[in-house]
Order: C-alpha cells, then structure tokens, then sequence
C-alpha cells in the first residue's frame, strides 16, 4: 500500500495491496449517485514535479475501521503538493460522470447550447430521476438538464448528457480529444453505469484521473471562462453533497462537488475545494466494497478528506 504526500509530478504508478472489504452500513440514492477493479492504470494526465512530505494522512486506517476500498487523490493547486492512495486502481466513477459529461456539453456547445430543448418521453425515464419524472411528454432545456444531473444527480438527464455527447462511446471520445483522458472507460448508461461488479472495469477509472479531468474543466483553461463559471457555480449548488466532501472542510469554505452511488457499497465524491484566499484544492475521493447491496458510508469520504487537508498543512494536524 501506498499514501504519500508530494509535489505531483506527470505519472506515478501505484502496486497497490487490496484492504479487506466487508458489508458496510448507510447510503445513498439506489444507483444514482462505485464499485471497481483493483489493478492499477496509468493516468494520461497530471501536472508538476518532485519530493515527499513527512506527514502521509492515516487514509489506511480510516479505510480499515469502515471496511472499503479506498481510493484518493488530491492536489493543492498553489503548493502543487499532492495526496496519494491508491489513487491509480478502478472504481466505478457512478455519477460522479455527470460533472464530466456536463463540462463536455458546455464545451460542445458553449452557453448557446444551454437553451436547447430536450424531450422527455415516459421511454426515457430511470429510476432516480426526481427532475426529469416531472417532464415526462414534455421538453427541457440543456442548462435544465444539467442542473437536474449535477445538483439532484438525476438519472435520465445523466442519460440526456450522454446523448448529446453521442452516446457512452461519445463521452469516451470526448474524454479523450478534450481531457487526454485514456483511462476512464464509459460503455453503458444509467442506471447500469452504476452497477459496479467487482471485476467489471466497464464505467469505471481512477481517483487521479477524475480529479485530473475535473481540474482541467473547473480550474484549468479548458472551458471558456463564461462556461467554466456556468459549471463551478451549477456544482456549488448541489444538494446531494452536504455529509461527504462538504462535510471535511472547515466552515467558511467553498466546495464544488459531484457525488456518486453504486451497488456493493459504491461511494465517491469529486470536488474542487476553494480556501480562503488560497489556490483550490482538486480532490477524488473513490470507495467501495465487494458484497452486492451493501451500502456505502459518507463518513469514509468526509473522514479522508480531513486527512487530505491535514496532510496538505491546510488544516492543524489532530
């Protein structure tokens, strides 16, 4: 196992050893908000350079007491430190893709594309879906879509981002003219996107990478300035995110988040954290576990990213 802390640098390889994975307790929304498979990849994007911290965070233990699979990386944008733990093996991202598919759409589309109209029909419609069941027979916009798929995490607008990207071999495109991103692998929709078995590496990447592409759409020039503004003030408005990564940053902070769900205890979250009058803070944090049905734990992701800014000296040690 690995957990450093450093100044990140362009590839880093992690052998990984698999912690023991039991059934778990508390959850989320059924599918529509990770599961994986444990070798770990090569990211096909990063930035920085050089050495280690002395002080690696106890992402281990934290894994350990709730009996997941733990996968974290993180990046101080201003110090280029960065946080390591198994930060290169697969989890079923679930949808935390929403995010990823949005910033796709508005750079496709530009704030134009926002007033598009979508339909709606009774065909379309998945479960989780608590926006779009409103609109069925009707038509909603693309800035609709995406508000209801990143702020309510709902699944047939998910499945409408998809659309407009081509299709789950569409977003994977995307990914990877726009991002550089070789790694994460989309092939189905929602809600089978959030199926998670242990060994499927179909929707599935990695905690560098997400955080790496969330970067690159929320921080990075990516996106048009206008369009980047859309997405980072859409994400600070989520209301499915308040006990994961929202709840390991002190009071007075900015998070913009993505959360996600799956089946065998799937949780994750992706985030763009701003402190007070500091360069943001990119973070991925990926859990699972490997018996079907169990839910997953908030308090494994609120708990590590309290880790994460100690180990970045963000905030006082314990």
């Amino acid at each position: 196992m690995l957990v450093a802390v450093e100044p990140s640098r362009r590839a880093v390889l992690t052998a990984a050893t698999a912690l023991p994975l039991a059934a778990m307790s508390s959850g989320c929304s059924s599918r529509s908000d990770s599961d994986s498979v444990r070798r770990p990849v090569t990211p096909t994007s990063s930035r920085g350079t050089s050495s280690a911290h002395p002080a690696p965070p106890a992402l281990g233990p934290i894994a350990q007491k709730h009996a997941v699979r733990l996968g974290v990386y993180a990046v101080d944008t201003g110090s280029r430190r960065e946080v390591r733990f198994h930060e290169d093996e697969r989890f079923a991202y679930a949808s935390t893709f929403k995010a990823l598919a949005s910033g796709l759409v508005l750079k496709k589309s530009g704030l134009a594309g926002l007033e598009t109209a979508v339909a709606i029909s009774a065909a379309d419609l998945r479960p989780a879906s608590p926006v779009s069941s409103r609109y069925v027979g009707k038509t909603m916009t693309m800035r609709e879509i995406i508000d209801a798929a990143v702020r309510f995490s709902d699944n047939t607008a998910g499945n409408k981002l998809l659309t407009a990207l081509g299709g789950p071999a569409g977003f994977g495109t995307s990914l990877q003219a726009t991002l550089g991103d070789h790694v994460t692998r989309p092939s189905r929709y929602e809600v089978e996107l959030s199926d998670g078995v242990p060994g499927d590496e179909r929707d599935t990447s990695t905690a560098r990478q997400l955080a790496t592409d969330l970067r690159a759409l929320l921080v990075d020039d990516v996106l048009p300035s206008p369009e980047r503004a859309f997405l980072r003030d859409t994400m600070w408005r989520n209301t499915t995110g308040d006990t994961t990564i929202r709840a390991g940053v002190p009071k007075g902070w900015t998070v913009a988040d993505k959360t996600g769900t799956a089946s065998y205890g799937g949780r994750n979250d992706i985030a763009v954290i701003w402190p007070p009058d500091r360069e943001p803070v990119v973070i991925a944090v990926l859990s699972t576990r490997d018996t079907q049905g169990s839910k997953g734990v908030d308090a494994v992701i609120a708990e590590s990213t309290r880790e994460v800014l100690r180990a970045l000296g963000l905030v006082p040690a314990a």
